[in-house]
């Protein structure tokens, strides 16, 4: 394990890009009817489809268990046995576009160690910063949490879906779309894509619907019931979702120029909460 108090305040940098067959790639996994070519060089990257642009190339004998790249490099390594992308937040300075270089510079900003009930678990925060040949393109805040492998599912307590929103859109989840997902972003967590792993190790009743998959699909329904990307993002998961059951993509414009968001399944309980925002 990590001594952990040194985490805080280490920096990474990578290079990346989102190729126009990428985007291909990305639209065909996301969007109905995709036909191929949508997207060339220089058009307009959709928002949060730069997720896709710095797939974590680490060596297969880096390779941890679970599918992630083993911690103790740039993420410490806290001894708690599961890990994932819980939420985060984005602000929208400038548009990306296919093709076009990108650079992200990494910083853990924060590492807070914490109990739900008799349960350990910490929340390490990162910030990134999006980066063109013009400046600037996004500021991010991404928080990951830690926590020990269980030896049983165990739901969060649901959260129910609101009553009477301004759309309620229905979206397939299978296990192609989410081995594909796993695929444009290189993600090897087997959660998404390995079902004995997922049903027998780490105890869920199915395969996990990525939680960027669906602040994704939220984004792309506001940018679409709008007619204009947001400028802000905030999103968080409660819920996992599977792969089981169609996913509901869920949203309400709000007098404050805000657009209150969030999955769900069709029984009702919410997945990800999301809030859009316009100046």
């Amino acid at each position: 394990m990590d001594g952990t108090t040194t985490a805080v305040g280490r920096s990474a940098f990578a290079s990346g890009a989102v190729t126009a067959q990428l985007a291909d790639q990305i639209g065909a996994t996301l969007r109905p009817h995709w036909q191929p070519g949508a997207l060339r060089d220089g058009d307009p990257l959709p928002p949060l489809w730069h997720w896709t642009g710095f797939p974590p190339t680490a060596a297969m004998e880096d390779m941890g268990p679970d599918g992630h790249p083993r911690l103790g490099g740039f993420l410490p390594d806290l001894g708690l046995g599961r890990r994932m992308w819980a939420g985060g937040s984005l602000r929208f300075l400038a548009p990306l576009h296919v093709g076009e270089a990108l650079t992200r510079h990494s910083e853990i900003i924060s590492l807070e160690h914490k109990t739900a009930g008799a349960t350990p678990m910490a929340l390490l925060t990162l910030r990134h910063r999006i980066d063109t040949v013009r400046g600037t393109a996004i500021e991010e805040d991404q928080t990951i949490v830690y926590l020990p492998l269980p030896d049983r599912y165990s739901a969060p307590k649901p959260i129910a879906a609101p009553d009477n929103p301004d759309f309620d859109e229905t979206v397939a989840m299978d296990p192609v779309r989410l081995f594909r997902y796993s695929a444009v972003t290189f993600n090897g967590h087997r959660i998404h894509y390995d079902r004995d792993y997922a049903t027998q190790v780490e105890h869920y009743p199915a395969l996990v619907v990525h939680g960027p998959l669906q602040a994704t699909l939220l984004i792309d329904a506001a940018t679409r019931h709008a007619g204009r990307p947001p400028e802000t993002f905030r999103y968080r998961g409660v819920h996992p979702m599977f792969d089981t059951h169609p996913l509901r993509l869920i949203g309400t414009m709000n007098k404050d120029d805000t657009m209150t968001l969030c999955t769900a399944a069709p029984a009702g309980h919410i997945g990800t909460q999301a809030t859009a925002g316009w100046s």
